[in-house]
């Protein structure tokens, strides 16, 4: 049996079918690690390299907007080493692809409440969202310090305000109105959301936006997942029928 290469998948693939807005949980840094008798910081540098290779991949096949998750609410809960690994991880993988992203006209957008994060993380990140800010293609939507649950509740603050304010009506809210008020409307809903290491749960992720999406679990650890492993998620997105809830 031949060798599955990213080529043969691609020639599978319907170009008038691609995701609009694909999201990926990132899961499975550290077992990877600890299944390589490695520690738990070598999961999360491999983890990082992959994210290089998946905006890269994505912008290249035509997604419109990818969404990543890379820290959530309750990933300050890990140890403090860890977690100060994950920030410097951070700055060091914006500062390095900065120059990829200007190759690839690729806008960088972040989800999350980024005045909790440490001050080099703050900076580098409000640097490159203004170097990116006027790039036309593929929307990256980073997500840091995010839980879908915290967003939801913003959204209902901001929709409180503009009442209590007299801007706004509590019979004009709908569907679409509060659609206006999570972080990044112009992302549109997820087409395809993706989990590694095989869990299948979606973790307070996107809530809002994953209402009609196609879910993907995959048992492949994040570090492990490459350009083949998203074209098979594609692969399997097309072939699915999508009735939004209706017949």
């Amino acid at each position: 049996m031949s060798k599955v290469n990213s080529t043969s998948l691609e020639q599978e693939l319907d170009p008038l079918r691609i995701p609009g807005h694909v999201a990926i949980i990132l899961d499975g840094n550290g077992r990877w690690a600890k299944n390589k008798h490695l520690p738990r910081i070598s999961g999360h540098a491999m983890g990082a390299k992959r994210v290089s290779e998946i905006v890269t991949a994505a912008s290249d096949l035509g997604i419109q907007a990818l969404s990543l998750y890379a820290f959530s609410t309750e990933n300050w809960s890990r140890p403090e080493h860890e977690v100060s690994f994950l920030m410097s991880l951070l700055v060091k993988y914006l500062k390095k692809e900065l120059k990829n992203l200007v190759r690839k006209d690729v806008k960088l957008v972040v989800s999350g409440h980024l005045e909790e994060l440490p001050a080099a993380a703050k900076a580098v990140i409000n640097q490159t969202m203004e170097s990116s800010k006027q790039h036309r293609g593929m929307i990256f939507n980073l997500c840091l310090n995010y839980g879908g649950r915290r967003e939801l509740t913003d959204a209902c603050r901001a929709l409180i305000k503009q009442v209590n304010t007299g801007q706004l009506s509590i019979a004009e809210i709908d569907e679409q109105l509060v659609g206006q008020y999570i972080y990044h409307p112009e992302l549109g809903d997820i087409d395809l959301m993706i989990r590694t290491s095989g869990e299948e749960r979606i973790s307070n992720f996107l809530l809002w936006q994953l209402a009609y999406s196609e879910l993907y679990f995959t048992p492949v650890m994040w570090p492990d997942f490459t350009k083949i492993d998203l074209l098979k998620a594609i692969i399997a997105y097309q072939k699915r029928e999508r009735r939004f809830g209706g017949i």
